[in-house]
């Protein structure tokens, strides 16, 4: 009898879980940012995959911070303490970087210098294990380099036929490119050249900025201000250019002439080089939101709190079906 009651109880129970797991909702559709909080309890799905976190530590005077150590970082998810189970300094890992230049009409004026610093910026940060994929952007998104190479030459021969268009597809070209990086491996990077306005996309800022934060993706934003006063700015895609820059661990930068090009891409190059990647296991979650936050801190080295910490804001555990 005690038998018969243990195979009921297990028959029971069997058919509850399966039951569970057949009401698991399809992936949820992109969300805004505020709403990362109140995901319903159905849409949980632990991740136990690795979480790989690049982070770039630079000191007061902005100069990338070499030389730390893993016992140097403090590493938490959702305000809960992460053990690093994986650490690299000067990150090694092969970089893999979307080069996307805004060729609308509103640049055209910059279009040859920009490529010019462009080619110098490949020329410069490329190794053999490295591959970069050139795009250009107005109305459409069109990539100038079929695929992610190495070969210098197909890269400054694709920079050397970009076309000026009309429109500007900002966020469409945010959003392509990461979905090319997002199939890669490695350290994955995206360098954007534009005046920051955003004309005539299909996808929205949300969009963009998922598909980034899915492909783990650094953006870097490099805005190009003609004249540093002018009234015809577009300050509010600039703002949202330095949000996104900010929220997948890159960083923005002005420039209102050539030399100040060149120094963006000379930063964006010693950052990719002087990058720490931590990585590590999530702990048991109890947590229902989709969003996990991450938060990385230094710590036993003096004038920590001098440092300034750049990382991704967070990963998704359920990717979006765009």
């Amino acid at each position: 009898m005690k038998k018969t009651a243990t195979s009921l109880f297990s028959l029971v129970f069997a058919c509850c879980v399966c039951g569970s797991w057949g009401q698991q909702p399809s992936t949820p559709p992109a969300q805004k940012p505020a709403e990362r909080e109140s995901e319903p309890a159905t849409t949980l799905k632990v991740d136990v995959n690795l979480v790989n976190v690049f982070v770039t530590v630079t000191d007061a005077q902005g100069a990338p911070v070499g030389g730390l150590s893993k016992d140097n970082f403090l590493l938490k998810e959702d305000d809960q303490q992460q053990k690093i189970s994986v650490f690299d300094k000067e990150s090694a890992v092969p970089l893999s970087i979307a080069l996307a230049i805004d060729t609308s009409l509103s640049t055209r004026r910059d279009l040859p210098l920009e490529q010019l610093s462009a080619k110098h910026f490949a020329h410069a940060i490329l190794r053999p294990v490295d591959a970069l994929s050139v795009y250009a952007f107005s109305e459409v998104v069109r990539e100038a380099t079929p695929g992610y190479t190495s070969d210098l030459k197909r890269i400054d021969e694709s920079i050397d036929h970009i076309r000026v268009g009309a429109a500007t597809a900002l966020y469409d070209a945010i959003y392509v490119v990461s979905r090319t990086l997002d199939r890669r491996k490695g350290r994955k990077v995206v360098v954007l050249i534009t005046d920051g306005g955003d004309t005539i996309s299909k996808v929205d800022y949300k969009e963009a900025l998922r598909s980034a934060e899915e492909a783990e993706a650094l953006v870097y934003s490099i805005i190009i201000v003609p004249i540093e006063s002018s009234a015809g700015r577009e300050t509010g895609g600039e703002h949202a250019l330095i949000q996104l820059s900010e929220d997948t661990g890159g960083k923005y930068y002005y420039a209102t002439s050539t030399a100040q090009l060149d120094d963006a891409f000379r930063k964006i190059s010693d950052e990719l080089r002087t990058q720490y990647l931590l990585a590590y296991y999530p702990a048991q979650h109890t947590s229902f939101s989709e969003f996990r936050r991450i938060e990385v801190k230094i710590t036993g080295v003096a004038d920590a709190s001098a440092y300034h910490v750049r990382h991704r804001a967070g990963y998704y555990t359920v990717k979006s079906d765009f």
